[in-house]
């Protein structure tokens, strides 16, 4: 796991040199990329959610693609289009933005459902389909999407089969006051995203994605997680719970964080650590509870205190 460990931290540390004071937000950044998982990034405007997509794509050195999401985009021009030419008499495929390795989906719900839902194919199956011919996208492929907070001017709330497609959900927050001056300092003559280099090839990466499949996980830590997953879809404030795509994918990002901390296990420690970003946007709270203030980040967290962590297990 040593190399999977160097290549995690390449990434994280080259990451910081742009975005300053948030390592535990860069940290499951690269968890997502080395997982094959989507992200979403909420936060409000200006705190470095697009920066942290173009350091990452940068760092990798992967193929990438920008969308900006707009209230009258169509579905067409994030997968691509049919033309005729008039030349060959034929149609011909002219792929759209999605057709790329990283691709950053820039204020996500800022777009109608009828284009939102474009994303589902291509984030679930790595394919796109337009009219009625399938392609499939490159290797590895990842979504870093960004989205304001639902109460800002403009936003369509994202559809509940959109959000269990996203492995995690981050926000970054505002940075401290010598974090803020620090970046002023950094910024005084060019944005450090320019002197940004790739520190990992595409090669590495990939590598390090399959590799993370053999860290060994314990039928306890796996029953700790199901058990979690389940407790979201009993608990009195929830009208809907996570997913097993949530169980799984707190399956697969305790593999990864074992390999970034160096070792070839999973411990239920992992596992809370990233409980709340693996299944805080898959948690739709009662109305009741919206009433309240209760937000999914308190449920998990309830949870988490309430549910027994399991203990070593004794060899027979």
């Amino acid at each position: 796991m040593a190399d999977v460990q160097a290549i995690a931290n390449r990434i994280v540390e080259n990451v910081e040199r742009v975005i300053i004071g948030k390592r535990a937000a860069v940290q499951l950044t690269v968890l997502g990329l080395l997982c094959q998982g989507h992200i979403l990034i909420e936060d409000v405007p200006g705190v470095g959610k697009t920066v942290l997509a173009k350091t990452l794509a940068r760092s990798v050195g992967c193929k990438f693609q920008r969308i900006q999401f707009t209230p009258d985009m169509l579905p067409s021009d994030v997968t691509g289009v049919s033309v005729f030419n008039q030349k060959t008499r034929e149609f011909e495929f002219r792929p759209g933005p999605i057709h790329a390795q990283i691709v950053l989906v820039d204020e996500i719900n800022r777009a109608t459902p009828k284009t939102q839902s474009a994303l589902l194919e291509s984030m679930e199956e790595r394919q796109v389909t337009v009219d009625g011919h399938t392609y499939p996208l490159g290797s590895p492929f990842m979504v870093l999407a960004t989205q304001n907070p639902i109460e800002y001017e403009g936003t369509f709330p994202l559809p509940e089969a959109q959000l269990d497609r996203f492995m995690l959900r981050l926000r970054l927050g505002y940075a401290a006051k010598n974090e803020e001056m620090d970046m002023l300092a950094r910024q005084q003559h060019q944005h450090p995203l320019d002197s940004i280099e790739q520190v990992v090839s595409v090669e590495e990466l990939s590598a390090a994605q399959e590799a993370i499949k053999d860290i060994y996980i314990d039928d306890l830590v796996k029953e700790y997680i199901v058990d979690l997953v389940r407790a979201t879809r009993e608990h009195p404030e929830v009208y809907l719970g996570a997913s097993s795509r949530g169980a799984l994918s707190i399956y697969r990002l305790g593999q990864a964080r074992a390999a970034m901390f160096g070792r070839d296990f999973v411990l239920p420690d992992d596992v809370k650590a990233l409980a709340g970003a693996a299944l805080n946007h898959r948690i739709i709270v009662g109305p009741a509870a919206r009433i309240k203030d209760i937000e999914p980040d308190a449920i998990v967290q309830e949870i988490l205190d309430s549910t027994a962590v399991p203990g070593a297990k004794v060899k027979a």
